[in-house]
């Protein structure tokens, strides 16, 4: 087996700080609004699982709400994407349902 340098262990370029939670959101949302014709005006987000249980902790919540907005995953602005939705005009909300899906 190969051994692995520093080199081959290069992640994908995001705000974090997590890949799947933060980056996987906000990719999901970017892809959920480039489905709809039109400005989004109320989201609401139904999480469940690890989502449910971590979303504030890392970052799910503002990267969803990036996502909606159309900010892309290295874009800074993330971390303050509920100002940002505020100022949109834009309202949304989380549900959480930690049962196992």
């Amino acid at each position: 087996m190969k051994e692995l340098t520093v080199f081959d262990i290069i992640g994908p370029n995001m705000i974090g700080p997590s890949s799947s939670h933060t980056a996987g959101a906000l990719r999901i949302a970017l892809l959920a609004r480039k489905m709809v014709k039109g400005s989004i005006r109320k989201a609401e987000f139904v999480l469940y699982g690890s989502f449910a249980r971590t979303y504030r902790g890392h970052g799910t919540d503002k990267a969803l709400v990036a996502g909606i907005l159309g900010f892309g995953t290295e874009d800074y602005r993330i971390r303050d994407s509920f100002e940002y939705a505020r100022k949109a005009g834009l309202e949304y909300r989380f549900i959480t349902n930690t049962e196992k899906k």
